[in-house]
């Protein structure tokens, strides 16, 4: 498999999957069109699906163009049908998907939008705006049990498992994040090495879910440091995951 990383609007990432014995491809989340239809051109490859991660129009807005260039399927949470441009195949946590030889699994993770799901090919996870680098999404539909829960899912996978979010926010994540647990010294050294390849204009994605469970705050609920953050906060806070989670998130939301 090869993985082409494509910048969109001002700071999503859309991703190019290619098979590289067969030279099919399947394009994750394009929020504009003619980056994408450039990039396909440039590797030959035969465009064959378009992998929605949920229905936001920042991941899906360049869908109805591509479409009138290449007959693909359209895939995305059976939820999500009405809401998706073009959408042909529904999806639910569990099921493969196959582009040329390349098989992936689906992970319904609801949080951000009630249909988001994510798309796992081998050791690498494409999660849209569930999880990003160093944070997560904000909470437009679901509730903090459900991004809790489905951050819970994905913590699951293996140490090794790059990850592939849908925008370039990992240093004000991890801006933040210092806010939270200043003293966290891989938390401390990933931010410097963040904001200098931030200063040269280089993507800090993908990361991997082991980096994410050592600096990410919203994978942290267990931090000591983050607990007696949020207590100082308010004194009656409570140290249970789902709220600290939720605490975390307000604060993010403020910050």
């Amino acid at each position: 498999m090869k993985i082409v990383q494509i910048p969109l609007l001002r700071d999503n990432y859309a991703y190019l999957l290619v098979c590289e014995k067969t030279r099919n491809a399947a394009i994750l989340d394009p929020s504009e069109a003619d980056p994408v239809l450039n990039r396909v051109d440039q590797e030959q490859v035969t465009l064959a699906a378009i992998l929605n991660t949920h229905h936001h129009r920042d991941h899906t807005g360049g869908n109805e163009e591509i479409l009138a260039r290449h007959k693909v399927e359209v895939y995305g949470h059976s939820s999500d049908s009405a809401r998706i441009p073009g959408f042909t195949r529904g999806v639910d946590q569990g099921d493969d998907v196959q582009i040329g030889e390349l098989k992936g699994k689906v992970l319904f993770i609801p949080g951000h939008t009630t249909g988001h799901v994510a798309y796992l090919f081998d050791n690498s996870l494409f999660c849209g705006d569930t999880l990003f680098t160093g944070g997560c999404g904000r909470l437009f539909e679901g509730t903090p049990e459900q991004m809790h829960a489905s951050l819970k899912q994905l913590m699951a996978l293996p140490d090794n498992t790059k990850v592939y979010c849908g925008h370039e926010y990992t240093e004000s994540n991890l801006r933040f994040a210092m806010s939270v647990e200043p003293k966290n010294p891989k938390l401390a050294s990933r931010f410097e090495r963040v904001q200098g390849l931030r200063s040269r204009g280089a993507p800090t994605v993908p990361s991997t879910l082991e980096e994410e469970k050592q600096t990410n705050p919203f994978l942290r609920w267990d931090s000591r440091e983050i607990q007696a953050t949020l207590k100082s906060a308010n004194p009656d806070a409570r140290a249970d995951p789902v709220s600290v989670f939720t605490a975390v998130r307000k604060m993010k939301d403020a910050f």
